[in-house]
């Protein structure tokens, strides 16, 4: 048995580049908005608030369950919050592109 090695965890649970790729950015801007939340000291009925989105809904942002959420919610999530979200574009490392 041959072990593989990965530039992240979701090109390993991922099924396509496409898809793994569109878990990191999503990952990246939950991680964001969970610490700003949780530096704040918000409740989650008043993150909900502020985020314009249901309690539960910001229950399951702070528990992590990313994929109930779009990159264009969180975007909106983020801005709501009061944040900025940059983005930097590069050619990949690998060949395999």
């Amino acid at each position: 048995m041959s072990k593989q090695r990965f530039e992240s965890v979701w090109d390993a649970v991922e099924d396509t580049p496409h898809e793994a790729a569109s878990m990191k950015v999503r990952s990246a801007l939950t991680i964001g908005l969970q610490e700003h939340l949780k530096k704040s000291g918000m409740t989650q009925i008043q993150a909900a608030q502020k985020l314009a989105i249901t309690q539960p809904r910001a229950s399951d942002l702070m528990r992590g369950k990313i994929e109930l959420f779009s990159l264009e919610a969180l975007v909106d999530m983020i801005s709501a919050a009061g944040l900025q979200v940059e983005f930097k574009v590069r050619k990949k490392s690998s060949d395999s592109s």
